[in-house]
Parts: C-alpha cells; structure tokens; sequence
C-alpha cells in the first residue's frame, strides 16, 4: 500500500457507506429478505411453492430471491416471515449515548 491509499472502515451498512437514500430501510429489508430466501431454500421449496405459501405470484418469489426488494415494504417481508413459521419481534430502545442517532438491527436468530 502507498502513502497515497487510504483504507475507510465500514459502517456496516453498505447502502449507507455509498450515499444511497433510505439506507436503513435497504438494509432491513436485505436482511429480512436474506432469511426468507435461508428458509425457502431450507425447506427446498420451488418458486411456485412458495408463490403459493406466500401468496404472491411466481415472479414476485424471483424478484426476492434476486434481491430486487423495491416492490416489498419492510412490513410485508415480516409478514411473509410469519407464513413461514417465524416469530418476528421488534423492540424499541434508547440509542447509544455513543452514536449520533438511533439504528435499525435485524437479527435472525
């Protein structure tokens, strides 16, 4: 490495490191998406499949499973985490005197 590069750390939002709007929301319904997509995989289940579990049509299932999440609300992807047997709980706390604002966090346990 030269004088000249410089390494930045991570925020560990990407959506947020590239200066994208909503980047809190990108990144919740990323993660939100990414177990749907765990657990339809899991369960081995065909896109029409989990069209049907879902009750979305097929190219809907496609579009999550690509990551293409601009047609989905973050509330609708907790739904269809639900239909997939899936408790979903959100918890709202004081933000760390640390941190300039609060946060969003998804964990899949």
């Amino acid at each position: 490495m030269t004088k000249a590069e410089k390494i930045t750390r991570g925020t560990g939002n990407v959506f947020a490191d590239l200066g994208l709007p909503d980047a809190e929301e990108r990144q919740t319904k990323l993660r939100l998406a990414f177990e749907l997509n765990r657990l339809i995989d899991e369960r081995k289940l065909t896109q029409a499949a989990a069209a049907d579990l879902l009750d979305i049509n097929q190219p809907k299932v496609s579009a999550l499973a690509n990551y293409k999440l601009d047609g989905f609300s973050v509330e609708r992807l907790m739904a269809f985490l639900t239909l997939l047997d899936r408790d979903v709980e959100i918890v709202v706390r004081k933000k760390a005197r640390s941190r300039p604002a609060g946060r969003i966090t998804v964990v899949a346990a």
